[in-house]
């Protein structure tokens, strides 16, 4: 996380070195950025660098961060307008986010941390529900969720289910970018895997 520091920074000077940022990282992996680049567009010293930041992993850990925050509270908004249904609230958002995609740096800051994942990269990406029973944010999702859709009976539940579903986007995310699919065929891909976890792979009893 930041230090104190580079919260107490006016709006602007913390937006131009978030661009600055992000940029570096569209630009090549975090294993291969550099600091001196990132404060020659941000035009600071470095030592101010490191008033605001440990070094560029808490930098670009805190970049990543605030883009999955966008994402969840993108996912609240479209749970409520479906009714609850995470299936089709995901599957909105997925295809959103592809359609946003074609924004070069957008695509390959992503890139960039969907293809050289380290493990802590990886487990931001997959905790992109990050909640716990006690947080308030977990309590609100699942109150939004149709609950009556599942065959589970507890909220505790619900938690391993975001992880199921938001691997299968994150899983074509990276399929997608490594075989060069199209959105068509991305979403196409996605909607029959996601189409198995919603209704099973087992023939019912008949």
């Amino acid at each position: 996380m930041p230090k104190q520091t580079f919260f107490n920074l006016p709006e602007q000077k913390r937006k131009i070195l978030m661009e600055a940022a992000e940029k570096e990282f569209t630009r090549v992996p975090i294993f291969e950025a550099s600091i001196a680049n990132i404060i020659k567009m941000a035009n600071i010293p470095r030592g101010s660098f490191y008033q605001y930041f440990a070094d560029k992993e808490d930098l670009y850990f805190y970049l990543l961060d605030e883009k999955l925050k966008e994402g969840r509270e993108d996912f609240i908004v479209l749970l409520k307008k479906h009714k609850g249904d995470i299936i089709d609230a995901l599957t909105e958002m997925y295809n959103r986010f592809l359609v946003k995609l074609p924004d070069e740096e957008e695509h390959n800051f992503l890139k960039n941390a969907f293809l050289y994942a380290t493990h802590k990269v990886e487990h931001s990406l997959m905790d992109f529900f990050d909640f716990t029973l006690n947080n308030e944010r977990f309590k609100e999702i699942t109150g939004l969720i149709d609950k009556q859709r599942f065959t589970i009976e507890e909220d505790k539940d619900l938690y391993h289910i975001l992880q199921i579903v938001t691997a299968v986007a994150f899983r074509n995310f990276i399929e997608k970018i490594s075989k060069k699919m199209s959105d068509e065929e991305a979403m196409k891909h996605f909607t029959f895997e996601i189409d198995l976890i919603k209704y099973g792979i087992y023939k019912r009893d008949q």
